[in-house]
């Protein structure tokens, strides 16, 4: 436990400072949603704080030509365009790309929704800031997209990050772990499917607060069993792991909500998110534990106390995100 006390610093300190730091890594969104045989609403979301808009803009084919001006709104986070273009000779072929974009820390998703019901998302990077738009989107491209976007989600979902690391700090033994992080896994992964298809709807803002709350309550759990009364996560891991993993797998569905799924490839890319989903969530393991057993190589003599930095701090900063998301009910 005090070799985490080092690791935890740093990594509270990071997710202390998510709402400050956000809008750099917040993606951009850009929508073009067929009306006609030749025309495309189009919807362009830009990361913003403040007035502070980043300056990065999104360049269509170059046959598509404005046919509504651009009107503008901000809701202090963002800032989003909405306009029409006319391209005669469709998408198809065209270069879709962000200016600017190569300049910055975050992504841009990009979809294009068509009068037929087909679909194609694509997630540009700083090293990747173009496309082409393609008739009919491949099923490999339609996997790796959405595999890419769900390790995006995960290791930005700092929340849901927090929670895995509660969990590694609570359980012990291999064997156990590996059943707590399974049911985990079992359990949002259910959520995720039964809300992103529509069989179950759970509003946003409470399953936000909750899973916010989660983490508050595996802290608890932590404190309880150092002190040498252990609570129902420490005898039965598995049980809280399942029943909190049904509430983060709602939280999953609602970022996948806002990119859509493709109406030819639903079960393809559901599949896919949820493998890129997992496999973000190892990723984050495998660093945790690469860090626990270098510091094992330093001997840094520590205060009995240390055992109490990881537990109350992941505390702080989940009370901190329950309240904040709690008081936003009313914002």
């Amino acid at each position: 436990m005090r070799k985490l006390a080092l690791l935890m610093v740093v990594f509270l300190t990071v997710a202390a400072g998510e709402r400050v730091q956000a809008h750099e890594v917040r993606p951009g969104y850009l929508e073009l949603r067929q009306s006609g045989a030749e025309t495309f609403d189009v919807t362009w979301k830009v990361p913003a704080k403040g007035e502070l808009r980043l300056g990065i803009h999104a360049r269509l084919p170059e046959n598509c030509e404005s046919s509504v001006p651009p009107s503008r709104y901000s809701t202090g986070d963002a800032f989003t365009d909405r306009w029409s273009v006319i391209c005669p000779d469709g998408l198809e072929g065209g270069t879709i790309g962000i200016e600017g974009l190569s300049a910055t820390l975050t992504d841009v998703l990009v979809r294009i929704e068509r009068l037929n019901g087909t679909t194609q998302v694509e997630l540009l990077t700083p090293a990747q800031p173009s496309f082409m738009v393609e008739e009919a989107p491949s099923r490999a491209n339609v996997a790796i997209t959405y595999l890419r976007l769900g390790v995006e989600h995960i290791l930005l979902g700092i929340d849901h990050l927090l929670f895995v690391l509660a969990l590694l700090i609570l359980v012990e033994g291999r064997r156990r772990l590996v059943g707590t992080i399974t049911a985990f896994t079992v359990a949002h992964s259910l959520t995720l499917a039964a809300a992103t298809l529509g069989f179950v709807y759970v509003p946003q803002q409470p399953v936000e607060a909750v899973i916010a709350l989660s983490i508050v309550f595996v802290a608890t759990e932590i404190i309880r069993g150092r002190l040498g009364n252990p609570g129902l996560t420490a005898r039965s891991p598995w049980v809280v792991a399942f029943i909190f993993g049904l509430l983060h797998g709602f939280g999953f569905a609602g970022a996948l909500s806002e990119v859509g799924l493709p109406q030819q490839a639903i079960p393809l890319a559901l599949l896919f998110f949820n493998l890129g989903v997992e496999l973000g969530q190892l990723l984050f393991i495998g660093a945790v534990g690469v860090a626990v057993v270098a510091m094992r190589r330093f001997t840094v003599p520590s205060p009995t106390w240390a055992w109490r930095v990881p537990a109350y701090g992941i505390g702080a900063v989940a009370a901190m995100w329950t309240l904040e998301r709690v008081t936003g009910f009313w914002g």
